[in-house]
């Protein structure tokens, strides 16, 4: 965290755009005004030409880190908040993926009871997702929507808040009383591992849902007379997307980024247990998985999350895509601060917490 003083000079990413003129004041960890570089005066620290102020990153999916996994051990929580610290990363949302409602239990009850800073929420993947495209998820675990579901899930958003509540799902397994409930709720709602048609998840859209989680992975690619959830995407909503050049190829994100609306695509790492660590192998939920190469795989092949963390993924976006560095940052920071609705991090504005990066 940044002590009192003005910042000036160099380029701040401010509303998505670089800017060259500004001076941005810091009290008592949060940014007290923004204003031109001349009105910074007494205390000041200035940035030289070719340096960027940044807002911190915001990771919205992460299974683990620092050699725990969230599903194995949610208690550990200030484990892995440390282990993407020292990666770079400002804050995140822990990811449960699917697994038995007792470990859904564990995992509210250890944000709720997170006292520290760099923890967002929560990010529950699945249980309510297609079982035609479980990815890594266990099958046994994967089930549709009920009336108390929704009970149980609107209180915890609730209870969570202001922190956030992820909720990713199959549009074609959940009701749309289900969806309008949770919406109104405050459960931010994601289409991931669904084969749901393009006009579902318009509809799903329509009716409240965000976005998209992880775009192109476990989901039916676009064919020519079934776009499917990735041209649903391109067209509305937010969606995530993990650029470790694995998980999707450069040329299928050069085209994701040219389809989508500015400020609505953003990078998730997707990261595991091994992030931070030198682990080799690890296991979920019986089955092993391997480190191999800058990839992360079961026994029979199937990606299990990723080895990536977000900045990174960043760096892939810069050097790989040649994307302008303070373009690929937006997309570690602003864009996933506007997906979540947040509107203390994330961004140089008046009122945010002063998780800046300078470099």
């Amino acid at each position: 965290m940044i002590s009192d003083r003005w910042i000036a000079g160099g380029t701040a990413l401010v509303s998505g755009h670089p800017r060259r003129d500004l001076a941005v004041r810091v009290e008592q960890g949060k940014i007290a005004a923004i204003a031109s570089h001349t009105a910074a005066t007494g205390d000041v620290q200035w940035l030289q030409d070719g340096q960027y102020l940044l807002p911190g990153l915001i990771d919205v999916q992460v299974n683990g880190g620092g050699g725990i996994l969230f599903n194995d051990a949610p208690e550990n929580l200030t484990e892995i908040v440390a282990a993407h610290r020292a990666l770079g990363v400002s804050a995140i949302l822990p990811t449960l993926v699917t697994d038995a409602p007792a470990m859904l239990e564990r995992a509210a009850r250890a944000v709720l009871d997170y006292t520290g800073e760099g923890v967002l929420g929560l990010h529950l993947e699945g249980p309510f997702i297609s079982p035609a495209r479980p990815g890594i998820h266990a099958p046994r675990f994967i089930r549709r929507m009920i009336a108390a579901d929704v009970t149980l899930l609107a209180d915890l958003a609730q209870n969570l808040a202001p922190r956030k509540l992820l909720l990713t799902l199959a549009p074609e397994e959940v009701e749309d009383s289900h969806l309008k409930s949770l919406a109104a709720a405050g459960v931010v709602m994601s289409i991931g591992h669904s084969v749901a048609s393009y006009q579902r998840c318009i509809q799903a859209l329509n009716l409240g849902v965000r976005g998209f989680t992880h775009l192109w992975n476990a989901m039916p690619a676009p064919a020519a007379r079934a776009p499917g959830p990735v041209v649903a995407a391109f067209e509305r909503g937010f969606a995530g997307i993990i650029a470790d050049f694995i998980h999707v190829d450069p040329a299928n994100l050069r085209l994701t980024l040219a389809a989508k609306a500015p400020g609505t695509l953003f990078l998730v790492s997707d990261a595991m247990s091994v992030a931070g660590s030198g682990l080799q192998e690890i296991t979920l939920q019986g089955r092993k998985i391997s480190r191999i190469d800058g990839k992360l795989t079961s026994e029979n092949g199937t990606l299990a999350g990723a080895d990536l963390d977000l900045r990174r993924a960043v760096q892939n976006m810069a050097d790989g895509l040649n994307l302008p560095l303070w373009q690929a940052w937006s997309m570690g920071s602003e864009v996933p601060a506007a997906f979540l609705g947040l509107t203390d991090a994330g961004r140089i504005a008046v009122g945010c917490r002063a998780d800046l990066v300078i470099i």
